[in-house]
């Protein structure tokens, strides 16, 4: 079998920032997959399921009332080595368009108070694994870290 694209990445040198993994065509239209990357893999722990899952709830429910992009929302969710998340947006976009919206994403996790949205047996079935304190801890140190600093380097694979 062929390696798929995501396999040839090098993950020794990849570090936190918001990368364009993929785009496909469905017909007319383009879906432009993000790699948001949040950990350096292979080099940082990754994150824990716990607050994986929460900022998995908070970011869905934030990119799906934001006012700019929601109806280009197609996906939001975590990558299996939990090391950051996909985010694929109808169009055919760069990292450099969505670096607001990502900041705004952040920030609302960040300071996110309250009962998490979703997180109850009713909405969800493992409402009892998050942490919300610690992911608004890591989206704090992503914004801070890697968007509010962000550069060619962090947002284009091999650069």
């Amino acid at each position: 079998m062929e390696k798929i694209a995501s396999f040839t990445v090098n993950h020794l040198i990849l570090e936190p920032g918001i990368y364009v993994s993929r785009r496909d065509h469905v017909n007319d239209a383009v879906l432009t997959t993000f790699d948001v990357r949040m950990t350096a893999p292979n080099k940082e722990p990754v994150m824990n399921t716990a607050e994986v899952h929460t900022l998995e709830h908070l970011g869905a429910t934030f990119l799906r009332n934001d006012p700019e992009y929601r109806d280009e929302v197609i996906y939001w969710g975590p990558m299996g080595c939990r090391t950051g998340f996909y985010l694929i947006l109808a169009g055919e976009k760069e990292p450099e368009d969505i670096i607001g919206l990502m900041k705004r994403l952040y920030r609302f996790m960040a300071d996110f108070e309250g009962e998490v949205p979703g997180a109850c047996a009713r909405d969800c079935g493992n409402y009892l694994d998050m942490n919300l304190p610690m992911a608004k801890l890591l989206a704090e140190r992503f914004l801070n870290e890697t968007l509010e600093q962000i550069d060619g380097r962090h947002m284009h694979y091999g650069e």
